[in-house]
């Protein structure tokens, strides 16, 4: 379980002085006196807050390693709340890195959006608010327009396969959309489903109603015939239990590890059309430069190995949400074979979509898309 970051600690406050600590004696001064003592009380703590201030402040006083080297210190701002497995992986991935840099460099984590938004991350990263963060490309809709084709409602089958595909495609292509930071590494949740407030057995069922997704996963929602909401996964629990939304597009793991299951009634196997949510985990480009070679290369030899801990956990996380729905007696529908040809077909013109709007901008679309492709068929 993870914890909030220890707050820095300021001085000490003074030792409340005797007059105000007994309102009820009698006081052998004068008002102008006791108006002096007030005084010089407040001018006390301010030179004392000041000289801490400057204390802190001074070089020499910074944190050092083992081999007497400044640490590096580095904020790390992940979007899942700190319970959240994914969470946890991103948090054994920084005390590695901890680890294998002999102390040399410190990553505090702030979860659950507590540094910058999941839909901010990316900036908060460009920008400095956080030197590393973790979130949703599909939280940016438009910026990430190579990207969106992972997303694709391509039936993944899990995350670890999600993950994998996502990550080697990030690196070989390496877009210019994400030349603005230093992607240390991709993950991916598996195939999303759809959660609801009432049961959904058909593509007619979908009609009208309201359902939560964000990037690609909207237009999925649009191709069944729903009307898409889009809105970040920490807002959907308060959605669905108030009827702002009747459902959401999800991996199976929100029932559990967001509380989903607790405020929907029934969940749709929908994996023939099972998209992903490609998450990145980059860094701010000054601050990667900065690091030391051998830094660096700690770094990358981590961050490749924690793709696959990410779709394991993925994995595993889906696992639970399912023994989570199955506790709350929530059934899960499984679609007939003609139902399952109707929710492809309907899904079909998204991927034409994606291919027609990157070729405009003279990206790479149909070599990504086809090599995806290739690659779930493996």
């Amino acid at each position: 379980m993870l914890t909030a970051p220890r707050a820095r600690r300021g001085p000490e406050p003074l030792e409340t002085p005797p007059y105000q600590r007994m309102p009820n004696a009698k006081l052998a001064t004068s008002p102008e006196r006791q108006a002096t003592m007030t005084r010089g009380h407040k001018l006390l703590v301010g030179v004392l807050s000041l000289t801490a201030l400057a204390l802190v402040l001074t070089p020499g006083c910074k944190e050092k390693a083992p081999d007497g080297t400044e640490v590096i210190t580095l904020h790390y701002s992940i979007f899942f709340p700190p319970p959240h497995v994914q969470t946890q992986t991103a948090e054994a991935w920084a005390r590695e890195i901890e680890k294998r840099t002999d102390g040399k460099v410190q990553i505090k984590v702030y979860p659950g959006g507590t540094l910058t938004k999941a839909d901010a991350c990316y900036d908060g990263v460009v920008k400095g608010v956080s030197d590393i963060g973790m979130s949703c490309f599909a939280y940016s809709r438009g910026r990430f327009p190579l990207l969106e084709g992972l997303d694709l409602p391509l039936g993944y089958p899990d995350g670890k396969t999600a993950s994998r595909i996502a990550n080697d495609m990030v690196l070989k292509y390496n877009p210019q959309e994400v030349q603005d930071v230093h992607v240390l590494y991709v993950h991916a949740h598996g195939p999303g489903i759809l959660a609801s407030k009432k049961p959904v057995r058909t593509l007619g069922d979908l009609s009208g109603m309201k359902v939560r997704a964000t990037g690609l996963s909207s237009k999925v929602a649009t191709s069944l015939g729903a009307t898409p909401v889009a809105m970040p996964q920490p807002d959907t629990y308060e959605a669905l239990q108030k009827g702002v939304v009747d459902a959401t597009l999800c991996p199976v793991e929100t029932l559990k590890g967001w509380k989903q299951g607790e405020v929907i009634e029934s969940v749709t196997d929908s994996s023939v059309i099972g998209y992903t949510t490609s998450m990145f985990v980059v860094m701010n480009q000054a601050k990667w430069d900065a690091l030391p070679p051998d830094i660096q290369k700690v770094f990358t030899e981590v961050s490749n190995e924690w793709v696959d801990k990410h779709g394991t956990a993925w994995d595993q996380a889906d696992a639970e949400g399912r023994e989570f729905i199955a506790e709350r007696n929530r059934p899960v529908i499984t679609l007939s074979d003609d139902e399952k040809a109707q929710w492809k077909a309907a899904v079909q013109p998204i991927l034409e979509d994606y291919l027609k709007a990157a070729g405009e901008r003279q990206l790479p679309a149909a070599a990504f898309l086809q090599e995806v492709q290739e690659r779930l068929a493996q």
